[in-house]
């Protein structure tokens, strides 16, 4: 099994499918790059069992067909530190040992017997939506800060896709803070919802450029994305998502409207003078001013801030994790937002002033904390 690949392209396409890798696995072959060669087209697999990935390159040349288990760290070392050039890989089949020829010198190797490595199961009964890549980078992005990190929930741990043949809706909650993402311009052909981990998330929006398509598979237990000259297959998180319509509030008669970018400076300002657990802000709107307040009495700090807004309801003082607001802030692109409130024990809705994209839709919702008098 020999072939000559260029250091570069090899180096490329190993780097967009290195993400997979674990420092903590159970089995020392996913240590390794599964190398297979067909008819000149070389596959390289990347896994952790539950999240694999596959490019595929075309080979400058090579004698025959196989399959070999490669080092993964100690090949993007070598190819990180190799100029651009022609590199020719010599496997022995007999004790797996590869060797690497380049300008001026070999490195060697040994490798793992490629029929151990784990196969991937192959998708029965499935489904599948094409969709553009600005569409899925743009959901993760989106989405992906609200999920939650608690082991004891896994179902909150990844991002709610549900599709119709009128919408697509992106969910992602913590219960502390929630962020329904919907967009009209696609559509699947019937209805499903599924919950896509966050591992391959984060992968998906390293790897995707906006202006590819994305062909999306999927069942009742994994999903498949392919897009350019990469696979990514995915266990998708097994378990019921909370009924999060319930949780969002229909009627928000207090309306404070503000420039995001002037909120968030002002937020940024406050927190740091908030206290370090609760991460506490005061917000509190009357006419056409809102201030802001945090305090950390531990230590005797404080400081507070106004500024004018546009303001419609009853005076009112609510208190935020000033970090969740910050983020979403962050995650909003509009000049202006909107915050809509019922009670200061009620949850507050976030949503952009002016919709820029017709077919786009975002909310996001976050609890308040309680108000230290």
């Amino acid at each position: 099994m020999n072939f000559v690949v260029s250091s570069g392209t090899l180096s490329r396409h190993l780097q967009s499918i290195s993400g997979v890798l674990s420092t903590s696995n159970t089995l020392p072959i996913l240590d390794n790059f599964l190398f297979e060669i067909d008819n000149n087209e070389l596959t390289v697999s990347a896994s952790d069992l539950e999240t694999t990935m596959r490019t595929k390159l075309n080979l400058d040349d090579s004698k025959e067909g196989g399959k070999i288990a490669v080092p993964a760290k100690l090949l993007l070392e070598i190819l990180k530190n190799l100029p651009e050039q022609p590199c020719t890989f010599s496997v022995d089949k007999n004790n797996f040992g590869i060797e690497i020829s380049y300008d001026n010198g070999k490195s060697k190797m040994v490798g793992y017997n490629g029929d151990e490595y784990p196969k991937v199961q192959s998708i029965e009964k499935k489904n599948q939506l094409k969709v553009t890549g600005e569409i899925i980078s743009k959901a993760i992005n989106k989405t992906i800060f609200a999920t939650g990190n608690d082991d004891l929930r896994p179902v909150m741990s990844g991002v709610f896709c549900q599709f119709s043949p009128s919408e697509l809706i992106f969910v992602a909650t913590d219960a502390h803070k929630l962020v329904c993402y919907k967009r009209t311009d696609s559509q699947a052909e019937g209805s499903a919802s599924f919950i896509l981990p966050k591992k391959p998330l984060n992968l998906l929006k390293s790897n995707i450029r906006g202006d590819e398509e994305v062909l999306l598979e999927f069942n009742d237990a994994n999903a498949v994305f392919t897009f350019g000259d990469i696979e990514l297959i995915c266990r998708l998180i097994d378990g019921k998502f909370p009924n999060y319509e319930a949780v969002i509030p229909k009627e928000n008669p207090n309306v404070l409207t503000v420039e995001r970018a002037q909120f968030l400076g002002a937020l940024k300002r406050v927190s740091i003078f908030s206290n370090k657990s609760t991460h506490q802000v005061k917000l509190k709107m009357a006419g056409q001013e809102l201030s802001l307040f945090a305090e950390d009495i531990d230590f005797s700090n404080e400081s507070t801030e106004r500024l004018t807004c546009s303001y419609d309801g009853e005076d009112m003082e609510i208190g935020f994790n000033s970090k969740f607001l910050m983020e979403m802030l962050s995650n909003i692109d509009a000049a202006e937002v909107k915050i809509q409130m019922s009670a200061p024990n009620r949850a507050g809705i976030l949503v952009p002033a002016v919709k820029e994209n017709e077919n786009e839709d975002i909310l996001m919702l976050v609890m308040p904390v309680m108000i230290n008098r």
